[in-house]
Formats: structure tokens, C-alpha cells, sequence
């Protein structure tokens, strides 16, 4: 095995660990500590903010960092080896956009919400969690197509099709709403996983049909 083989590897390993790291505590957050907190004793909500939540953002918001560094040094490979196709495109599009929703949206509101720094507890909370849901809804079409790159069907193909466009134009719109917008559908569990498996299916009729 050459070095460059190596580092393809280790960055391979290194990409699929993160994520399930940072993927994890996004889903622990929405799914779990997010209904938690409502039905919590306000001994129990204090002491949970003031412990385990900032602990648990620690680990979310570096595997985010790694996640996305070592996706960049995968990108160079598949450039390199010029088999970049609208697959790797658009999941590394989403994965992008859930990264820098982690660092400049959910981060700096978290840290506000949960009383770390001063502002607008309530305003803050809210934003964090909108962003928070957006990064669900990616969650599902950002997996299927890092793995559709190597493995769907139109492996190979260039980059650059009518699907493609139209699905960052999605992708770019639902993320505005992420900043300025509302949860919608979003509001509960079962929306949000129903809103990222739909968003997923439509993605790949998208590439499907045109």
C-alpha cells in the first residue's frame, strides 16, 4: 500500500468515526435530550444545562470540525482522481452547510440559551433549535448521497445536470429558512424524520427523472 493509499484510508476512517460522533449527538440532541428537558424537575433542567449539555456540545461541535476537515482531504483525492460526480457534490454540499450551521448558528445561540454567556435566552434557544432541525432534515439526503457517489447508479457521470442545480437551489432555500424562517413541520420528531426522508426521496426523483 502506498503513503497516498494510506492517507486515503486514514482519512476514510477518520471521516466515518466523526460523523458518527457529531450525526449522534445531532440525533441525541433532537430526539432525546430536546423532550427531556421539557419533562425535567428544574433541579434536574439546571443541573443538565449547566453540566451535561456543554459537555455534550463539546464532543457535537468538534466531530462537526473533524467530520468536515477530513471530507475536505477526501475531496482533494476524489478531485485528484477526477471521479467527482453531482452525488459527492450535493452530500458534501449539505454536509458543509450542517457544519457551518453547528458553528456559527447552533454554537453561538447554545451558549446563550444555556446561560454560558449573556443575551436572549429564550430568542437564542430557538434559533439554535431551528437550525438544529435543519441539520436533521440534511442529515437524510446528505448520507444517501455520500454513499450514492461511490455506489448508485450514475457512478461516474460529470457534474454539473439539471438535478443538480435545482437540488442545491432546494438545499439553499431550506437553509435560508434555517436563519429567517420557522420549523414548520418541523416542530416535533416524527416531522422532522418524515421531512428528511421525504426531502430525500424527492432529491433522488430529482436525479431520476432528469
Amino acid at each position: 500500500m502506498s503513503v497516498m493509499d494510506m492517507i486515503n484510508m486514514l482519512a476514510r476512517w477518520g471521516h466515518v468515526l466523526f460523523g458518527i460522533t457529531w450525526i449522534g449527538l445531532l440525533y441525541y440532541f433532537n430526539f432525546i435530550q430536546g423532550g427531556y428537558f421539557k419533562k425535567a424537575t428544574p433541579e434536574a433542567l439546571a443541573d443538565a444545562k449547566k453540566h451535561l449539555a456543554p459537555e455534550a456540545l463539546w464532543w457535537f461541535r468538534w466531530g462537526a470540525m473533524f467530520t468536515f476537515i477530513t471530507g475536505l482531504l477526501l475531496l482533494v483525492g476524489v478531485h485528484k482522481l477526477n471521479v467527482m460526480n453531482d452525488y459527492i457534490v450535493l452530500g458534501a454540499t449539505f454536509g458543509t452547510l450542517m457544519f457551518l450551521n453547528v458553528w456559527l448558528v447552533i454554537w453561538p445561540n447554545q451558549k446563550i440559551a444555556l446561560g454560558m454567556v449573556e443575551g436572549d435566552a429564550p430568542a437564542a434557544a430557538g434559533k439554535a433549535l431551528l437550525a438544529s432541525r435543519t441539520n436533521t432534515l440534511f442529515s437524510g439526503p446528505m448520507t444517501f448521497f455520500m454513499l450514492a457517489g461511490p455506489h448508485y447508479a450514475g457512478y461516474g457521470m460529470g457534474v454539473g445536470s439539471t438535478a443538480l442545480w435545482l437540488s442545491l437551489a432546494i438545499a439553499v432555500l431550506l437553509e435560508i429558512n434555517a436563519l429567517v424562517g420557522k420549523q414548520g413541520p418541523m416542530t416535533t420528531v416524527k416531522g422532522v424524520i418524515t421531512s428528511s426522508i421525504i426531502l430525500t426521496v424527492l432529491l433522488v426523483g430529482l436525479f431520476v427523472a432528469l
